[in-house]
């Protein structure tokens, strides 16, 4: 959300020939730092100027997920025996009862005593509270060593582009310390269809008998979009610019919702999309597909 804001703060100014440069002087820095264990990255970003946290979303590695037939019938480590009480062995025992808060205490010990159990009756050590409350809670284990120099990146950059005293790191310095010390550098590269720092517009190919509420899940599952509750406007809709909006208006639109999009806009209509998790409009061009 804050990307998407620092973006939205750029203003543009043509130039000679009608080209859209950023006008400098709109344009906040943000700067960006976080670890992981003995790993850690400090950034520099400047918006509608270099690449933005919301270019490289891509690059992140998706989150590793357990299958629940390895928890209930096969666990093979610790973690696993922690998932099993917390999310399978509770629900059983205790199937009429609201499921408690991940911070109780008495709750977390509960999980750690029946994950302690089922370690124990499969042959796996390492079950402890402390493992069982960062399971729970997918807490990741931070060093201080580590946020000491990732801090200090981030402090570097910002006084060298406060004071202008040194060239600032361009864009992206990474710190690994797991095996000795590596800190590469490398340049992080504009994405030209970035829903935040473009200004090129988002086409999606649409079946002109698709309907408005398939339409609009298939927008929350886009990876370029990121919607999480989408309302959508249009320019010269056939039934009103109005397509569907959450809120005082949800019930007034409810209904196009299973309207075929031929019905409600033309091929090439721009939708006007507002959603919660940006702070911005974004437009989508439909391309109505054969």
């Amino acid at each position: 959300w804050i990307n998407s804001m620092v973006c939205s703060l750029v203003t543009y100014e043509a130039g000679p020939d009608g080209a859209l440069t950023p006008d400098l002087s709109s344009v906040i820095p943000m700067i960006d730092g976080g670890t992981e264990g003995l790993k850690g990255h400090a950034r520099v970003i400047f918006p509608r100027v270099s690449a933005c946290f919301e270019c490289t979303l891509d690059l992140f590695p998706p989150q590793v997920a357990v299958p629940l037939c390895t928890i209930a019938e096969t666990p093979r480590n610790a973690a696993h025996c922690v998932l099993y009480a917390h999310l399978i062995q509770r629900d059983r025992d205790f199937p009429d009862s609201p499921r408690p808060d991940n911070d109780d205490p008495e709750y977390q010990q509960w999980v750690y005593l029946k994950a302690a159990e089922r370690a124990a009756a499969f042959g796996i050590s390492g079950v402890t509270l402390t493992q069982t409350q960062g399971v729970m809670k997918n807490i990741i284990p931070a060093i201080a060593s580590t946020n000491a120099i990732i801090s200090a990146m981030c402090a570097a950059e910002a006084f060298k582009i406060v004071t202008n005293c040194s060239a600032y790191l361009n864009n992206n310095a990474m710190y690994m310390g797991g095996e000795g010390l590596y800190t590469p550098t490398f340049c992080y590269e504009r994405n030209p269809t970035c829903v935040a720092c473009s200004t090129a517009r988002v086409e999606l190919a649409v079946s002109p008998g698709e309907t408005l509420h398939a339409l609009i899940e298939r927008m929350v599952d886009d990876a370029r979009l990121r919607f999480k509750a989408p309302s959508i406007r249009a320019e010269g809709g056939l039934r009103g610019d109005t397509l569907y909006m959450r809120g005082p208006l949800e019930a007034a639109t409810r209904a196009n919702l299973e309207l075929p999009m031929r019905e409600l806009v033309r091929d090439g209509a721009s939708l006007i999309v507002t959603d919660p998790a940006l702070p911005v409009n974004t437009t989508v061009i439909v391309r109505f597909s054969s």
